[in-house]
């Protein structure tokens, strides 16, 4: 377009006015007329009168951090090791009932049952002493340790099966408490129904294995010392020590490496074989954490169990101490004796009981971990969690399909 064109003015119209020539900016500017105050349009920022960029920014300010969610008894994240701590003791606290009630429960029929049999085999063998003569009592003598150990072996077996149902109980529990559920034990053993096969089925073959192997290891031992002389002797010696070494060696790793198979077995409804496999999976790259969590959790245990019992056998002696420092028998000494003997087993029940629930939670919780870390199951959970609370049936978030 021409100049000219575009300096065209509408006939007869006034001269063009020129443009104001620009303020000096060394100059001040006139203050506003009194009352006025500048409203900038709408859209217009002080951003744009500027010249700068004009960046969005929300309506309120920036989110924070937000933690994982916790619906119960752990958070829905990896767990750390003071996660699995706190939460292997917070399982009795949560559900003492389900937990310790039922723990209690069947380490007392246990301890009954091992004091009928072997009282009961005991006692006779006592009886049969005292109305034999001096020749048969010292062949029943001789013969009593191997009668009163295969005694022991009834309430030994009865354990396995005992201990295969606290553990899947304590499983479940753990699993319900992870999505924020409380279940009474009538239900948590209703939940096991069909799977008490399998966990017993398992504690049975863990039990036969220790029992061949350690049977094996005392039977070339007794061989040794038996036929060699003192060659043998040496042998025996030598063969203990190796075979003790080996066998916490192999005891440690194989049995972190398969601790998980209860977890399979309860959770996923896994057959022996197949939890085997699962748990062997599981712990792959994770041994030495498994381990190092387990031995603590052990350990612990182990010294809250002396400390608790501590006092007993502390003031026990000195208390008869008091009463007969003769030393003469009398039945005030006999009837402490006696009440601090049932004091110690009941303490010995209750500690027991507590020990054997944490030891069960903290392999459960260390199950869910690994699960967490190698499959999400945290998302799972989470999206159970959330379909519950909508009103929904969700499929149970721990059977293999939900995860793969």
């Amino acid at each position: 377009m021409s100049e000219d064109q575009q300096q065209w003015q509408a006939p007869d119209a006034a001269a063009p006015v020129p443009p104001p020539a620009p303020a000096d900016p060394n100059l001040p500017t006139a203050p506003p007329p009194a009352g006025y105050t500048y409203q900038p349009p709408a859209g217009y920022t002080a951003a744009q009168a500027t010249g700068a960029p004009v960046m969005g920014s929300p309506a309120m300010g920036t989110p924070g951090w937000t933690p994982p969610p916790k619906p119960g008894l752990i958070p829905l994240r990896p767990l750390t090791l003071g996660d699995i701590l706190g939460s292997s003791f917070r399982v009795l606290r949560r559900n003492p009932r389900a937990t310790f009630g039922v723990s209690l429960l069947l380490q007392g029929i246990v301890t009954i049952v091992t004091i009928v049999v072997v009282g009961l085999v005991t006692f006779s063998v006592l009886s049969r002493v005292d109305f034999s003569t001096t020749e048969d009592a010292a062949t029943i003598m001789d013969g009593a340790p191997f009668l009163i150990g295969l005694a022991a072996l009834i309430p030994i077996l009865f354990s396995v099966v005992i201990g295969a149902l606290l553990q899947g109980i304590v499983v479940l529990e753990v699993s319900r408490a992870a999505v924020g559920e409380k279940q009474r034990a009538g239900a948590l053993f209703r939940r096991l129904r069909g799977r008490i096969g399998a966990l017993i089925g398992w504690s049975a073959i863990v039990a036969g294995v220790v029992l061949v192997a350690v049977g094996i290891l005392v039977g070339l031992i007794v061989l040794f010392v038996a036929t060699l002389g003192t060659a043998g002797i040496v042998l025996a010696v030598l063969l203990g020590l190796v075979g003790l070494l080996g066998g916490l060696v192999l005891y440690f790793w194989l049995g972190t490496r398969l601790s998980l198979v209860p977890s399979a077995i309860v959770l996923e409804r896994l057959s022996i074989r197949d939890a085997f496999i699962r748990s062997w999976t599981l712990t792959r790259g994770y041994f030495w954490r498994t381990l190092g969590i387990e031995l603590l959790v052990a350990v612990i245990l182990n010294v809250a169990a002396q400390i608790a019992s501590a006092p007993v056998s502390f003031l026990s002696p000195i208390i008869i101490g008091i009463v007969d420092p003769n030393g003469q028998n009398g039945p005030t000494t006999i009837a402490i004796t006696v009440g601090v003997g049932v004091l110690t087993l009941i303490l010995s029940l209750v500690v027991g009981s507590i020990v054997a629930v944490v030891q069960a939670a903290a392999t459960a919780l260390i199950y869910l971990d690994l699960r967490i870390r190698t499959e999400g199951l945290d998302l799972e959970l989470a999206r159970f969690v959330e379909a519950r609370q909508s009103g929904e049936e969700p499929r149970d978030p721990y059977l293999p399909s939900a995860t793969a």
